[in-house]
């Protein structure tokens, strides 16, 4: 189904045929509307992103990349207990007033959170179970409900070919109601005969994440990460230093080895040519441009201790969070609790 929509998409932006109307016809794995991320909330709840995690985690810092703890905050100066940690003793107090004394801290009450969510027209596309745009927009949806309910402050930026929305971390049930919304309209915008637009560049969406994240805020950067340079390697090793960041790449498929014999039209919306890998040099060359672009996502992972935590298309993406999260396994359930039409598809 979806290798007919991919062709179909392309197709039509080339002017040669009517965009399939997958808009009306209910499928969540094209496009995805506002009930149905709110629908999300309750399975979101089982997700865990605090900064204990679980050993299986890939947050958890086998890779040297584990997420920092809460700051601590000042409480008060007080005499020793015998119960206290000696470790807490303020010895310079102690010496001036011949009595110990321990300094008191509580842990900062909450971490704000950024959820960065690419839906530019690179992430609309999907050979086998649905759109890496919808599985970006899950993934942002349940993690941004978990961190509401671990009583964090949660905003977040929506990026599309021609805007950047952006949402202040707040604790207010409203203002992700109101970041969800512009996900669902960005997520119906991608359709066919879109307009033609040159995309926003990553740079300028990392530029508007340090404006919001200055400092110990933790970033989840959910994207296809489509056409990076070094600009973007050196703004995202300076979120980095300053804040937690976790890289979440959504790829399809075919962005991990493409098949041989794939045939699909491809456009840029002005010019059109036909994609076929059943020509030799085409297939080495569309597989040597997958794994630098993942090359470059892995040197960022290892060069600035950044989690990585890569999403597929081809699955449901609930599961997929709860394994690179390290919780039990969960069902084979949609992510919204829904049953997996398609969901055979995955695996072939």
């Amino acid at each position: 189904m979806f290798d007919f929509l991919t062709r179909h998409r392309n197709l039509s932006r080339a002017g040669i045929a009517e965009p399939a109307p997958v808009a009306e016809n209910g499928d969540y794995r094209v496009h995805l509307d506002l009930p149905y991320l709110q629908s999300l909330e309750g399975p979101a709840q089982s997700l865990n992103l605090l900064p204990r995690q679980p050993a299986r985690s890939v947050l958890a810092g086998r890779h040297a990349s584990k997420l920092r703890g809460r700051g601590l905050n000042f409480e008060e100066l007080r005499e020793y207990w015998p119960s206290d940690d000696v470790r807490a003793i303020d010895w310079n107090v102690t010496a001036r007033t011949g009595e110990p004394h321990v300094r008191v801290y509580t842990e900062e009450r909450d971490r704000p959170t950024l959820v960065v969510v690419d839906q530019r027209m690179s992430m609309f596309f999907g050979t086998r179970y649905k759109m890496k745009s919808v599985t970006a927009a899950e993934a942002a949806a349940l993690a941004a409900f978990a961190i509401l309910h671990q009583d964090d402050r949660v905003g977040g930026i929506v990026v599309t070919d021609d805007a950047v929305f952006s949402q202040r971390p707040k604790r207010s049930r409203a203002a992700l109601t109101h970041f969800l919304t512009a996900l669902a309209d960005a997520n119906q915008a991608l359709h066919a005969n879109a307009p033609v637009a040159e995309a926003t560049s990553l740079d300028a969406v990392l530029k508007a994440v340090a404006q919001i994240a200055r400092r110990d805020h933790l970033i989840l950067l959910i994207s296809d990460f489509d056409i990076t340079s070094d600009a973007t390697t050196r703004l995202v090793g300076g979120i980095a230093r300053r804040n937690d960041v976790i890289l979440m790449p959504v790829s399809d498929p075919t962005g991990q080895t493409m098949p041989k014999g794939f045939v699909s039209a491809i456009s840029d919306g002005e010019r059109q040519a036909t994609l076929d890998t059943g020509d030799d040099a085409t297939h080495g060359a569309m597989n040597t441009f997958n794994r630098e672009r993942r090359a470059v996502i892995e040197d960022w992972h290892r060069r600035f201790g950044i989690p990585l935590a890569s999403l597929s298309a081809a699955e449901d993406t609930l599961p997929q969070l709860r394994r690179l999260l390290g919780l039990a396994s969960a069902t084979t359930a949609s992510a919204s609790g829904k049953p997996s039409a398609g969901a055979t598809d995955a695996t072939g």
